[in-house]
């Protein structure tokens, strides 16, 4: 797997612990312009890592390397970047620090301007914890980003998110006995219970009762549930699903110095064109908590993937899903900022 690293040093994060040496791991797709205007920055998911989003980076997509310069930040605690898994005592496996959403966006803000000398991003895109990241970009950087387009991502981890990401990590706690010190015997064994609970949320019921799980090879719902869901979960480390899942469910946009808990005005204070794209049945990210998000962003549109692939109809995995995102991208990325 090729990616880039690139070096932060230490790093003040906003619950005030310092992360010594920390770093980025990111890949870019395609050239940047003399003009430096062409820039895609697409962040990854809760779990996943720049290769789980290249299914929307191509020839002829709206995400072509011949025409943008598409970056694509590892998300802290995946694994790549800076990560339980791979930070050196004190901050290893279960004593890494809480890290928020908004550290990520500062974190790659830095890699966009540092690095590459950019001042305006064309797009933001990413899909459920990607999209939360699209999310604060807008918020974060107004000036800055001119066009967003979260899909199966909402701007804060509403209550529902919150509850299910809980109970994902309940296997992972109940297996160190609900005992923070024993947090560090955690192996990826212990993941299989995680991807059970998950199985649930991921997929629709229409999906589900349709047996749609055909079509991913898998002969019986059983083995669908073990050798999708469990594997998935098992290739991860279980200290990074913690780590990430703590991210995920402290999200929240307005949560941070720019505007101090007032969420409806960090959304009314987005200038980026934006597109939501909820999944029609997502179990997870709820639509109508995106209906309200775009209802408050000044220049947003509502376009939720009619779709009975949940919340992984923004995975890359259904044609059809994949068709609706990327149409939707090419529209957005048409349209004048401020015109």
């Amino acid at each position: 797997m090729e990616y880039d690293i690139f070096k932060l040093g230490d790093v003040t994060l906003q619950s005030g612990v310092t992360l010594p040496n920390a770093f980025l791991a990111y890949k870019t797709y395609g050239k940047l312009n003399e003009k430096k205007d062409n820039v895609v920055v697409y962040p990854t998911a809760f779990g996943d890592q720049h290769v789980q989003n290249e299914w929307l980076i191509g020839d002829g997509m709206a995400l072509d390397p011949e025409k943008y310069f598409i970056i694509v930040p590892n998300l802290l605690g995946n694994g790549l970047s800076s990560s339980p898994s791979n930070t050196p005592p004190p901050f290893d496996r279960a004593n890494f620090p809480r890290v928020t959403i908004y550290d990520n966006v500062v974190l790659q803000h830095r890699l966009v301007t540092e690095l590459f000398g950019i001042q305006k991003i064309a797009l933001v895109v990413g899909w459920s914890m990607g999209g939360i990241q699209a999310f604060q970009w807008g918020a974060s950087y107004p000036n800055m980003v001119e066009r967003i387009a979260p899909f199966a991502g909402a701007a804060k981890t509403w209550p529902h998110t919150f509850t299910v990401m809980e109970g994902v990590c309940a296997p992972l706690q109940s297996a160190a006995q609900f005992d923070s010190n024993q947090l560090n015997h955690l192996t990826t064994a212990d993941m299989r219970g995680a991807g059970r609970v998950y199985a649930g949320w991921g997929f629709s019921q229409a999906f589900y009762r349709k047996e749609l799980y055909r079509e991913l090879g898998f002969d019986s719902l059983t083995d669908f549930v073990a050798g999708f869901w469990e594997e998935v979960f098992m290739t991860m480390d279980p200290h990074n699903v913690l780590a990430m899942s703590w991210t995920g469910q402290h999200a929240d946009i307005s949560d941070n110095p720019f505007y101090n808990g007032n969420f409806e005005h960090a959304l009314s204070s987005i200038k980026a064109l934006a597109c939501i794209m909820p999944g029609s049945t997502d179990l997870f990210c709820m639509a109508e908590d995106n209906a309200y998000e775009a209802g408050l962003i000044p220049n947003a549109v509502y376009q939720p993937i009619p779709s009975i692939w949940g919340h992984l109809a923004g995975r890359g995995i259904n044609p059809a899903d994949n068709k609706f995102i990327d149409d939707n991208l090419k529209r957005l990325l048409t349209l004048s900022p401020g015109g």
